[in-house]
């Protein structure tokens, strides 16, 4: 018995060298060794399936309708999502790291892990936030990443390969801010406390944190994601008349984008061999809508899943409606993008102008040393 153990051992080092190698190799040709993605509900490929007593999840069909084999992933989406379509920088989808069969297998991360949850923000008292056992907050995230999976890698890859150059050689994707700015335009009283300017830059310093919390564990390559036009999702507008945008909440959108562009220029000039790409969303989501048919886009106010006035009174469950010109649609339900909205968004992203992604894109990310 114990010299099946070592040789099932020894086996078992001998994969991981091999599936280490392959990495490290793979990533000369890519330029990039890992994605590992942290934020809400716009990049959660699953995660929230795995919180037991979460509400916020959308592991049911209609989700998932135009997924490979038409399955409810838990993916707030008709399909794929942002995070998928980062696979643009040359690696496969992240998998959920609450995923129980990659717990058991964390060979499963050498390529990147997913951290988002569905309704997390960058502060623990968020909506949804981890507090309720709702979803899993920015700060939470980056304890999974610094106290679990770096360890791991460092077991597992530190014998063959430096961690260090891998961390370095990764992208560190960041998705998150809208579920705080919705919480703060829902509570009246916080909206009494503070102006909108104010919990935006606090917002900024609170990311921030965790950013740098991130670098301390290896991370130099990031690309921060700003908040798109959150007053002209589908449940803000359904509050106005003629289904017009929320321009008060608009405005906190873009107070949280100058404070995290600032934030980011501040980290790039502090923290030595920090890189990054910051997406603007915002004037994305803008130009977007300005202009839809440009995009592909035949409606852009109202879900394409849902009940009600927009398909917005009645969020996307099981018994709703959903449309079937579904890539026509900015939006596939009151709160979330259509897979071709994300498509079109990473697009962007990936290598999208500097009036977009600055001060350079993912593509530039990626292949800088």
């Amino acid at each position: 018995m114990g010299r099946y153990r070592s040789i099932r051992g020894s086996t078992f080092l001998c994969i991981i060298y091999m599936l280490s190698t392959v990495v490290v190799y793979e990533s000369k040709k890519r330029g990039v060794t890992a994605v590992f993605v942290f934020g809400d509900s716009l990049v959660d490929v699953g995660n929230n399936n795995y919180i037991p007593f979460s509400i916020a999840k959308a592991n049911f069909p209609p989700n998932g309708i135009d997924f490979p084999g038409r399955v409810p992933t838990g993916r707030f989406s008709n399909g794929l999502n942002a995070a998928d379509f980062l696979e643009k920088a040359g690696l496969p989808s992240s998998p959920p790291f609450l995923s129980p069969e990659n717990q058991r297998n964390m060979s499963s991360f050498f390529a990147g892990v997913n951290f988002a949850s569905g309704g997390a923000g960058i502060f623990n008292g968020t909506y949804h936030n981890d507090i309720l056992g709702q979803s899993i907050s920015l700060s939470r995230q980056v304890d999974y990443y610094v106290h679990h999976v770096r360890g791991d890698l460092i077991r597992l890859v530190q014998p063959y390969h430096d961690v260090r150059t891998y961390l370095s050689r990764s992208v560190f994707a960041v998705v998150i801010g809208s579920n705080d700015l919705l919480h703060y335009f829902r509570r009246s009283d916080l909206r009494r406390r503070t102006s909108i300017q104010r919990y935006a830059s606090s917002m900024a310093a609170k990311l921030k944190e965790q950013l740098e919390r991130l670098y301390d564990n290896g991370a130099r390559k990031f690309l921060a994601v700003g908040t798109g036009e959150i007053g002209c999702i589908p449940a803000r507008r359904l509050k106005f008349r003629g289904a017009k945008c929320d321009e008060e909440a608009n405005h906190g959108s873009l107070a949280f984008n100058e404070a995290l562009k600032t934030t980011m220029e501040e980290l790039k000039a502090q923290l030595h061999g920090m890189n990054y790409s910051f997406f603007d969303s915002y004037k994305a989501m803008h130009d977007i809508s300005n202009d839809p048919i440009l995009y592909g886009f035949r409606e852009i106010k109202a879900g394409c899943c849902g009940l009600g006035k927009l398909r917005a009174e009645i969020p996307c469950v099981p018994f709703a409606t959903y449309c079937t010109d579904r890539e026509h649609h900015l939006f596939w339900d009151m709160y979330h993008p259509t897979q071709q909205a994300s498509r079109v968004f990473v697009d962007f992203i990936f290598d999208g102008s500097p009036d977009y992604v600055f001060p350079i894109n993912l593509k530039q990310l990626v292949s800088a040393p």
